[in-house]
């Protein structure tokens, strides 16, 4: 094969060298195309076939159903790893041994503590403001409090602001759900684990003893793992773009949130259970939905079966199903809604209609069953997938500004008015 691609252009023809990937993808190199035809450029909205980056983090096949981090499988990781050894993978490039992890969560306990002047910010907000926005806010508002840049060409400098946010970003998810809740702001235990100590602050009662639930322990963990990375989407590439202009970590982050926030990207789990509340308010019958999504002329959508990314069953969804189901089980909850959820999934899965396209449950269904049995409101689900998402976009923000890449700046193509004769305000 050979390893340049031919454009042909009025006549002209240019020739762009072709880059392979450790994966065997192929990609044609244009970053020249503007200045070698003239001005021409390519137009792809929603950058559904542009590269915007060579990465080292995340390797995803659709087609295949593969997700990788750093080469390790995600089904070795969720059975395997701690959401923490994630984390330490995906920002640093290997798993840690056991002094590196116990220094890695030693550190961010050490960085836990969220300043005092916090509280005044989120106590501005009214109940009623969606937890997302009000995260968003906190980890912008962080900036304030911790000033200084960060030095990425010092390694020090930057395992200090990792260990920073990945310290002081659950204290926010815990308050932002506490402040829902009408709840006192709480600051963690610092002698439990960095998934236990989460569900402590965002449960923990005042008047009683919090006691952990393994099963549900175990349940977060691999549904932060499954949520930690996955290629260039959309928030991802927002904390890219906005780093690129050397915008700091912080204000990155909270930039990836704001984006995360919508219900195609990381609303998508809250979407879920609202189509479900919707189906309930309706009498419940799931055979009836199903007929819907099946008919073109309906305008009813089915959330959570399928993915723009996945032509084959979504590789998380096959792991955390046994986790929902666990979860279920322990926890015994009575829930017309989660009663629901298991008729659409059991009738998907053995409908020839769905079978046929892939339509299978995706991630986001089977984590807002999960989030749901948990007790974790609906207007909270986002804001678990961002604390899952963190250490991803901490690993693309760190790959990009190493690699020091350019500044992001997409092209257009104008379709608007050509040159108009200004005409005086009294003679129009």
């Amino acid at each position: 094969m050979s390893d340049k691609a031919t454009l042909e252009v009025n006549g002209q023809k240019h020739e762009f060298p072709l880059i392979t990937g450790t994966e065997n993808e192929i990609a044609i190199d244009i970053k020249t195309l503007r200045a070698t035809t003239g001005g021409v450029i390519t137009i792809d909205p929603g950058y559904k076939n542009t590269g915007s980056c060579e990465s080292a983090i995340t390797f995803l096949d659709g087609e295949k159903g593969i997700l990788r981090y750093r080469g390790y499988a995600i089904e070795d990781l969720a059975e395997k790893a701690s959401f923490l050894e994630v984390a330490f993978l995906l920002i640093f490039g290997e798993l840690p041994d056991a002094e590196e992890l116990e220094k890695f969560h030693s550190d961010i306990k050490a960085q836990s503590l969220v300043d005092d002047d916090i509280r005044k910010i989120i106590d501005a907000f009214p109940k009623s403001a969606h937890p997302m926005g009000v995260l968003s806010s906190l980890t912008s508002a962080l900036t304030a409090f911790n000033p200084s840049s960060v030095n990425v060409d010092s390694e020090e400098d930057m395992y200090n602001s990792v260990v920073k946010i990945l310290g002081k970003f659950p204290v926010l998810v815990a308050w932002t759900l506490r402040k829902k809740h009408g709840l006192p702001l709480d600051y963690g235990d610092n002698s439990l684990g960095y998934v236990e100590n989460v569900l402590k602050m965002m449960f923990h009662k005042p008047n009683e003893e919090y006691i952990q639930n393994q099963i549900v322990v175990d349940a977060l963990d691999k549904l932060l793992i499954l949520h930690a990375d996955h290629e260039q989407n959309c928030s991802t590439s927002t904390v890219r773009i906005v780093g690129s202009s050397h915008a700091g970590l912080f204000a990155s982050l909270s930039a990836g949130i704001s984006a995360l926030w919508g219900p195609l990207h990381g609303g998508a789990n809250q979407a879920v259970l609202e189509m479900l509340e919707a189906i309930k308010e309706d009498g419940g019958d799931t055979k009836k939905y199903m007929a819907k999504a099946k008919d073109k002329e309906d305008p009813f959508r089915l959330m959570g079966f399928g993915h723009r990314v996945y032509k084959n069953f979504d590789p998380r969804a096959k792991i955390i199903k046994g986790s929902a189901d666990e979860v279920l089980e322990d926890l015994g909850i009575e829930d017309s809604i989660l009663d629901i959820a298991k008729g659409l999934e059991q009738e998907a899965l053995n409908d020839d209609y769905f079978v046929k396209r892939k339509l299978y449950p995706n991630v986001d269904f089977y984590s807002g069953i999960i989030y749901r049995a948990m007790g974790i409101p609906t207007e909270m689900f986002t804001v678990m997938f961002a604390l899952g998402r963190l250490p991803g976009w901490i690993a693309q923000w760190r790959e990009m500004r190493l690699n020091k890449e350019p500044i992001g700046r997409p092209r257009q193509l104008y379709v608007g008015e050509t040159h108009r004769t200004f005409v005086n305000l009294k003679k129009r």
